[in-house]
């Protein structure tokens, strides 16, 4: 699943000043864009994780009414603009069209019905819920987008970021488990969400390349400078952003996701996970099959490759599934784009027995929950129960008509197998309020966990203090 598509993922805009003044767009129009369209192109417009919809030049069609209700409605799938008349009715798409149109006078929807703010007190965790004897704290503030998370042996925590162009180094360095310093690392990135540790180096994954910084634990407080390790990784923007591991062999693993919704690019780079040397040599592909990956973790004891995998839009609210594959061996194929969740064979590529010749997913997380980071617990200080168990961030879906995710669930496995999958921490998701966004996990040294939210921009803490 494509994570916080652009409702316009190209802009369409001639000329402001060219167009007539439209009707003023009330209130109930100011709702259904901050609800739908805000994440990505801005509260006003002004574009964020896509672009911004107050662009003075149109690139696809008139500057009219009638004109975005058909792009509205039908989208530009070929340009990464889905359909949004799956789920908006005709009279919520005119809305927005009227919201849209240039020149039009907007009314702002009431505080309530817009996107709130990211939570600015502690008070904010009360909206959250874990299991008891558990509790939860915000590590950091002020991570601008933060996504991926890495921890040095020293404690220092290495987060990548997405639209905020950054790395960070979060610190700790009173060992009071509340980080006091958020230091940048490096900035201006084309999308650096995926970091990741080896022999003493952080290795940063773009959409097109991958950088190092050496002795990154002496060097992260004086804007370091890097090397580029690998240029020439593809550089599409739609499921173009890469995650990187390192693996028990002392590889990094990268994953290059499907540049659509839905295509067959099996001939390509594309939908597959690739594995190389830390230098960048020895590129190879690992495995096969997957649409958009942008979470990897290795078992503990077996060391086998875990990863998620984000099914497809445009196939209804509840349909695919989102899923957890595991990978203990190269050269598996997981499906797409023949089969999606291990049960339903495209409609276009796939055959009536197309999912029988494919890996099914060891976990089905739900349709369109956006699953991203994960990480097996692998500390102490939570109830045994929970050693060598996989939990997952679900990011949360962004078009299916009732939001379904926003949470960290818990797989507990038998060996391969799932046993059950459960919410772990909850209350990201407040009726149709968005307060949080949760996107990777990673366990500390004393034990405890470290989950991040792009949404907040917050690294929360989670810690076992019951018996």
């Amino acid at each position: 699943m494509k994570l916080a598509l652009p409702l316009l993922s190209i802009p369409l805009l001639l000329s402001v000043g060219a167009v007539h003044a439209a009707p003023a767009a009330g209130a109930d129009a100011a709702r259904l864009y901050q609800a739908h369209c805000a994440l990505c192109h801005g509260a006003k417009l002004e574009g964020a994780a896509g672009p911004s919809l107050a662009d003075k030049t149109w690139l696809h069609g008139q500057p009219t009414r009638a004109n975005l209700v058909k792009l509205i409605a039908a989208g530009v799938p070929d340009k990464g603009m889905p359909a949004w008349s799956q789920t908006l009715s005709k009279a919520q798409i005119a809305q927005l069209a009227a919201y849209i149109e240039p020149g039009a006078h907007r009314a702002e929807a009431p505080a309530a019905a817009a996107t709130p703010a990211a939570p600015k007190t502690d008070a904010a965790l009360a909206r959250l819920t874990l299991p008891k004897g558990f509790a939860i704290a915000v590590y950091a503030e002020g991570v601008e987008s933060a996504r991926s998370l890495a921890v040095s042996g020293s404690g220092i925590v290495y987060v990548g970021s997405r639209k905020a162009g950054k790395v960070y180094a979060v610190v700790d360095s009173n060992g009071d488990k509340v980080a006091d310093k958020v230091v940048t690392v490096a900035q201006g990135l084309n999308n650096p969400i995926g970091v990741t540790l080896l022999n003493g180096a952080l290795y940063v994954a773009e959409i097109g390349r991958v950088i190092r910084f050496d002795d990154i634990d002496r060097s992260y407080a004086a804007k370091p400078a890097y090397q580029v390790v690998k240029a020439d990784l593809p550089d599409d923007k739609w499921h173009g952003e890469k995650v990187i591991k390192a693996g028990p062999d002392g590889k990094l693993y990268i994953p290059v996701g499907s540049p659509c919704n839905t295509c067959d690019k099996e001939d390509e780079a594309y939908s597959k996970i690739w594995r190389m040397n830390p230098d960048g040599s020895g590129w190879e592909m690992y495995a096969g099959g997957i649409r958009n990956t942008v979470g990897f973790a290795f078992h503990p004891q077996t060391k086998d490759l875990w990863f998620t995998d984000n099914g497809p839009d445009e196939m209804g609210d509840n349909t695919p599934s989102c899923e957890l594959n595991v990978a203990p061996k190269k050269g598996m194929h997981f499906g797409f784009p023949y089969c999606h969740g291990g049960v339903i064979a495209d409609p276009k590529y796939g055959k009536a027995d197309s999912c029988a010749a494919y890996t099914a997913p060891v976990a089905k997380l739900g349709p369109h929950v956006a699953p991203l980071g994960l990480a097996f617990y692998t500390g102490t200080q939570f109830p045994a129960q929970y050693r060598n168990q996989v939990f997952v961030a679900e990011h949360g879906s962004w078009n299916r008509t009732q939001k379904i995710g926003y949470k960290v669930s818990l797989v507990t496995l038998q060996g391969n197998q799932e046993v059950t999958t459960t919410t772990f921490i909850d209350g990201f998701l407040q009726g149709d309020s968005v307060v949080g966004r949760p996107v990777d996990i990673a366990v500390l040294g004393d034990g405890s966990m470290l989950v991040s939210d792009d949404f907040a921009g917050r690294i929360y803490r989670v810690f076992y203090q019951g018996k």
